[in-house]
């Protein structure tokens, strides 16, 4: 008999930790490559709990239980997760450690999977947990696993291959590389575990992972160049196996933890943040010497070659097209007070499939109605979905993933009446107003190569500081090339409390998100998005090597939400620069009702 209820489901794992003489267990939302996205048969924290974020952690003990959420999740958590159930925790305010010390008995044994943790987390909490005299214990396998009685398995969908006409470089170019770095670090091997930077080094691709292109498998690059692919039989095509040539070998997935305990001698690398602790243990008892250092492809994943670059270009322009032909469908409809969230999200998505060649959405999109607007990472579904109230701000975050490019864009807008005469509050256009110059602050930024995110991101926020005011997720984020909509290792946020990636320098050819934001809480929310590029800026007479930023993304945004007077005259003629090139991009893809609207929408400011 199938366990229905989250009770039922806590009961049965408590039930299973005392039948391993465990006295608590820690669930992570991850799988073994510590991915942002994890298919159906890893949501093991979603099973027990209820809660559908795609980040936070589960603590279980014998008499009680806790969720920890960042603040992205703080009324998502409360709406899924049954609070007698499990207690609610904000990180990083309250951690794991510091709750267990608290609360689990000294002598106490916590069990954790080594392939959900990285060791560096293991280390971390270990410690912690230690001073408190407590133990933490991997287990062998997942307790959550042996009751979970219709667990999916994992997909079985061939991989594909990624030509090098979309890729614009091959796979033994890029192993040369990763193998001239080894060699330079005096390494035999890295272990590259992050399907990305496997999907990326190898030129293929996957549907395993709903939003994100890549196939459940396993690499270690060697310094000669070879490799050895560890991936489901059923996975590989005859096309495939011709794709890998000789030099890189097909092992069954299953094989990958005996291989690691074969490499004894070799000096191996490991990524700190993407290596799980079972990985060096493996290598660790196996005689391997292990080494921790960045996957050796994140950094080429990352700077984009010219063949990703216009491939970006390409599908910005024909996702461009489909979000402007819905968001002339929704003011049109809109007003009228029929259309909901899900509706909306259903329409923009049936777009986008009619622009052609969209193989996934790029995460779930964000249709954020009213109040919603206010939650930056909003979910919608059956129990959260409400029609979009007339006389309204509606904010919608949506991408596509398509074999030239992934897109990411969120535009905020007005939703009016039938006859046309409500208008946003004040307050709406001036927080919207300040949004956009902070948004036109970046994309008009020059700076000298060198330069980290970190040090732009107060450009977007200047604005809404003079007005006392700020948003709290970060101001951009990389971006793949048919691949993970949120890509490392460059971004643009805060550097406070050393966020990953805020002191990496932005170099030519990567691609990141420029989305200030503003969110009064119960009432309403804006962010204005695009894409940018990272290219290098001529400048007579300059002393040294400067950068700035090409805007991939081209829709028009919302001028119901401006006020005129608060702009500068360079801002107004960044406006008229941006819509005129929308025009200029989208005119050619529409026709009728929806290119007179596009029209209108570009008129100069």
């Amino acid at each position: 008999m199938l366990m229905q209820t989250h009770e039922a489901r806590l009961a049965a794992l408590r039930q299973e930790l005392k039948r391993r003489r465990l006295d608590g267990f820690i669930i992570p939302i991850s799988d073994e490559h510590m991915s942002e996205y994890v298919g159906a048969y890893a949501q093991r924290l979603a099973w027990l709990t209820g809660f559908g974020g795609s980040a936070g952690s589960v603590v279980v003990l014998a008499d009680t239980a806790a969720i920890f959420v960042d603040g992205r999740y703080t009324v998502q958590v409360r709406d899924q997760v049954d609070e007698k159930l499990f207690e609610y925790r904000s990180v990083p305010k309250d951690t794991i450690g510091g709750w267990l010390a608290e609360h689990a008995p000294k002598g106490a044994k916590i069990g954790y999977d080594a392939w959900l943790h990285t060791a560096k987390w293991v280390d971390l909490v270990g410690d912690k947990m230690a001073r408190a005299e407590i133990t933490l214990v991997p287990t062998d396998g997942n307790p959550i696993d042996a009751i979970w009685q219709d667990r999916p398995a994992p997909s079985n969908a061939p991989a594909m291959v990624h030509g090098d006409d979309v890729a614009g470089q091959n796979s033994a170019e890029k192993r040369a590389a990763i193998a001239e770095w080894l060699q330079a670090e005096g390494l035999d091997a890295a272990v590259v575990s992050a399907l990305d930077s496997i999907a990326w080094l190898l030129n293929i691709r996957g549907t395993d992972v709903e939003r994100t292109p890549v196939a459940l498998s396993y690499l270690v690059a060697k310094a000669d160049g070879t490799a050895e692919l560890f991936i489901a039989p059923e996975k590989v095509t005859p096309e495939l196996a011709q794709h890998m040539g000789n030099a890189v070998s097909i092992r069954p997935r299953d094989e990958f933890a005996n291989a690691l305990g074969d490499m004894q001698g070799q000096k191996v690398s490991v990524d700190p943040d993407y290596g799980v602790a079972a990985i060096a243990q493996l290598l660790k008892d196996g005689g391997a010497q292990v080494s921790f250092h960045r996957d050796p492809t994140i950094l080429p994943k990352a700077i984009k070659n010219p063949v990703e670059q216009q491939g970006h270009r390409d599908a910005q322009a024909r996702d461009g097209a489909a979000v402007t032909r819905f968001l002339h469908w929704l003011d049109r409809e809109a007003p009228g007070g029929t259309v909901d969230e899900l509706t909306a999200a259903a329409q923009l998505r049936a777009f986008r499939e009619e622009h052609g060649d969209l193989r996934d959405l790029s995460f779930d999109t964000i249709s954020a109605a009213g109040p919603h607007a206010a939650l930056p990472h909003y979910r919608v579904d059956d129990g959260s979905n409400i029609t979009i109230p007339p006389s309204s701000i509606y904010l919608v975050d949506s991408g596509g993933q398509y074999q030239d490019g992934t897109t990411d864009i969120t535009r905020t807008v007005w939703v009016g009446t039938p006859d046309g005469t409500s208008e946003p509050s004040q307050e709406m256009r001036d927080r919207n107003t300040r949004v956009l110059k902070g948004h036109i602050a970046i994309a008009r930024a020059v700076f000298p190569q060198g330069t980290a995110g970190s040090q732009l991101d107060a450009f977007a926020r200047q604005y809404l500081w003079a007005a006392g005011v700020d948003y709290a997720h970060g101001t951009g984020h990389g971006v793949g090339s048919f691949l993970s909509v949120h890509e490392g290792p460059q971004r643009i946020a805060k550097s406070a409390g050393g966020q990953a990636g805020t002191d990496q320098e932005l170099m030519a050819g990567m691609i990141l998100s420029n989305e200030p934001g503003y969110y009064k809480q119960g009432h309403f929310g804006i962010r204005i998005e695009n894409l940018v590029l990272v290219e290098r800026r001529e400048i007579a007479g300059a002393e040294g090597d400067y950068l700035g930023f090409e805007t991939l993304t081209f829709v028009p945004i919302d001028r119901r939400l401006v006020d005129t007077d608060m702009l500068t005259p360079e801002e107004v003629e960044w406006w008229d620069a941006y819509h005129a090139r929308v025009l200029e991009i989208l005119a050619p893809q529409l026709s009728g009702d929806d290119l007179a609207w596009l029209e209108g929408q570009c008129a100069p400011l």
